[in-house]
């Protein structure tokens, strides 16, 4: 069976990728919107509605339009932007969430994809709270450190015309030191804290990777755990899945003498998790591609799971 498939954001850094994975697919129909009608909105409603999937790879007002364009009930809308991610009338796009995820996803004609950072973090989070090792008021403290390729075209053509010349960009920058990041309020929801957390993300001199910490004390905790115990929650809720792997609690076989490398998941959908530490203070460590399982892997998968085929087509 073929499925016709619109992106709306062609042209943008995950519209751009989305089309890469799904142009190898023999059973996906790609509808294409000529360049010089990318804001025609007549010629963007005719492709959402002849669609079967369409991808929103826009700035959140601009997929609100695109959403109110709609009036095919059996178009599915995968969004992008960060408009929907905690309505509550669209699902949430990360399979691997909750054991009924894949379900509502695939009753979904409403699928929110995920932030990059916020995936990494509800990730390795979520296990612990619903654990209840972590108790949900729990004030989590955390910061990511992502390429630059998340800033998207502009900050993608900053970094590329600096590389010749010393500048600031060759440095890690932090950012959002107003603490109120964008992907806070689902990060919050989806790892079923009460209290959003402290995150302080960094950008650095590099095109993609990401690796998101976050700080755990033990007297947080709502009973004692070691750093193996943690490891173990983590190990067992992801039992079964294909595109995470809890790495064992050893931080030797985990680092390059002693060194994380953040790309090391780049140009896949794959997330790494992490438990360092000792019995006094721990880290939590979620890697991941940014754009792959942070950005347009994690928006095919959805896409997948809604269709009912294999979940992993066309990713690696």
């Amino acid at each position: 069976m073929s499925y016709k498939v619109f992106v709306d954001g062609q042209e943008g850094t995950t519209g751009l990728q989305i089309n890469e994975y799904l142009a190898k697919r023999s059973d996906i129909e790609l509808l294409k919107i000529d360049s010089d009608k990318r804001k025609d909105l007549a010629e963007r409603k005719r492709l959402i509605n002849a669609s079967d999937v369409t991808f929103l790879c826009l700035p959140d007002d601009a997929a609100k339009e695109s959403v109110s364009l709609v009036d095919n009930a059996n178009t599915c809308i995968i969004d992008a932007s960060t408009a929907h991610r905690v309505n509550p009338d669209w699902t949430f796009g990360l399979p691997e969430l909750a054991k009924d995820q894949r379900a509502k996803i695939k009753a979904s004609k409403r699928i929110a994809n995920p932030g990059c950072h916020a995936t990494a973090f509800i990730l390795a989070l979520r296990p612990l709270v619903a654990a209840g090792l972590l108790p949900a008021d729990t004030q989590i403290a955390a910061n990511s450190i992502t390429g630059y390729s998340g800033g998207g075209k502009k900050m993608i053509a900053d970094y590329e015309a600096a590389s010749a010349s010393p500048t600031q960009l060759k440095a890690p920058r932090s950012y959002a030191l107003g603490l109120s990041h964008k992907h806070l309020p689902e990060m919050q929801a989806y790892t079923g804290l009460t209290v959003a957390p402290i995150f302080q993300p960094i950008v650095g001199p590099f095109y993609k990777g990401l690796a998101v910490t976050a700080y755990l004390h033990p007297q947080q905790f709502s009973k004692k755990a070691s750093p193996a115990d943690v490891q173990k929650i983590l190990a067992d809720y992801y039992a079964g899945e294909a595109f995470i792997r809890v790495a064992p609690f050893d931080l030797d076989a985990s680092t390059e003498g002693g060194f994380f490398n953040v790309e090391a998941n780049n140009d896949t959908n794959r997330v790494d998790l992490f438990v360092f530490g000792n019995e006094e203070r721990m880290l939590v460590v979620g890697r991941l591609d940014n754009l792959g399982k942070g950005a347009s892997g994690a928006a095919v998968q959805a896409m997948n799971v809604h269709l009912g085929v294999e979940e992993s087509l066309g990713l690696v």
